[in-house]
Parts: C-alpha cells; sequence; structure tokens
C-alpha cells in the first residue's frame, strides 16, 4: 500500500468544459462499454472522489452520526463481499463477469440494512447519487491521448492508484488499460 499514489486533479477544462468531448456510448458493444467507463474511472479518480466529498458536506454537517453509520455499513459490506469473493471461487467468477451486478447488489444490501436502521437520506444523496454521476460521466466521456498513456501506466503497473486498487476489488484489474 506504500506505493499506492492518487493521481492528480484533472482541470475543470479537462473533466467537463471545453476540451472534454462526451458521446454515447455504444450498448450493443458492452466490453468497449466497460473499458471506457474503466479507463475514465482510474483517469478521473480524483474529480470523482472530490465531486462526492461535495455532496457529503451539506448532510454530513447536519446528520454526522447518520453519515459514519451509513458509510461504515457499505464499507462493511463492500469488505465482506470482496472476501467473500476471494474464498470462493463461484463468487470470484461471477465478480469477475458481472461487476456492475455485484456493485448494484452491495448497494442494495446497503439500502436493505440502513432502512431497517431506518437512516437511508444520506445513503441516497451522499453515496449512491455520486457513483451514479460517476458512472454516467465515464460512460459519456471520450478519452484523450493524455487518459491512454496514463491507464498504461496503471495497468503495466508502475503506478498503483486507489481507484485501480477497488477495480481490482471488483475483478475488473484485467480490463483496465486495456
Amino acid at each position: 500500500m506504500q506505493d499506492v499514489q492518487p493521481p492528480p486533479l484533472r482541470t475543470l477544462d479537462d473533466f467537463l468544459l471545453g476540451s472534454a468531448r462526451f458521446a454515447v456510448p455504444d450498448f450493443c458493444n458492452l466490453e468497449r462499454w466497460n473499458n471506457r467507463i474503466i479507463n475514465n474511472l482510474l483517469y478521473y479518480q480524483t474529480n470523482y472522489f472530490v465531486s462526492a466529498l461535495s455532496f457529503l458536506v451539506i448532510p454530513g454537517f447536519f446528520r454526522l452520526f447518520q453519515l459514519v453509520l451509513e458509510t461504515t455499513v457499505v464499507v462493511v459490506l463492500f469488505v465482506v463481499f470482496v472476501w467473500a469473493a476471494e474464498n470462493h471461487a463461484l463468487l470470484r467468477r461471477f465478480r469477475r463477469n458481472h461487476p456492475s451486478f455485484c456493485l448494484l447488489a452491495i448497494l442494495l444490501a446497503s439500502y436493505i440494512i440502513l432502512s431497517l436502521l431506518g437512516s437511508v437520506s444520506i445513503f441516497l444523496f451522499g453515496i449512491v447519487f455520486p457513483i451514479l454521476l460517476m458512472v454516467i460521466h465515464s460512460s459519456l466521456r471520450l478519452r484523450n491521448l493524455k487518459n491512454k498513456v496514463e491507464n498504461k501506466l496503471e495497468s503495466i503497473g508502475l503506478k498503483r492508484t486507489p481507484m485501480g486498487l477497488m477495480l481490482e476489488a471488483l475483478g475488473q484489474e484485467q480490463e483496465a488499460g486495456s
């Protein structure tokens, strides 16, 4: 974990404005769409992290206990899922073949547990909504040359990033950089 380095914050021009190019993905080619999402998640991960934190500031300020409780539930479920997938071959294959379904299952289980605890508001606004925005942006954002070079460095192991580790936990390490 020592060699894990977060990438730099990308400019707003690169992330959303002027030089940013967007296009609807080809829904018929799921492999290419998945590749676009993974590579954009790796390249813009610092921007996504800052965006997600901005969604947590206001509700977290007024309901700090709920924020800590809901974040803890999501993190614990994610860790349990990763542990189970590492110890069971069937679940490991399923995780590798259906990563988006696994993410949805973790979020659905989190929602169910939090609704039983009577605490869902920050989960929906602070966790699910930013993840939805990340998936939408990474699906629509076309990659540029700098994005491709950075992702190649990540895929051959010269750079390790937090998003790369999370994608590995979801079984997508072989997809990154391809």
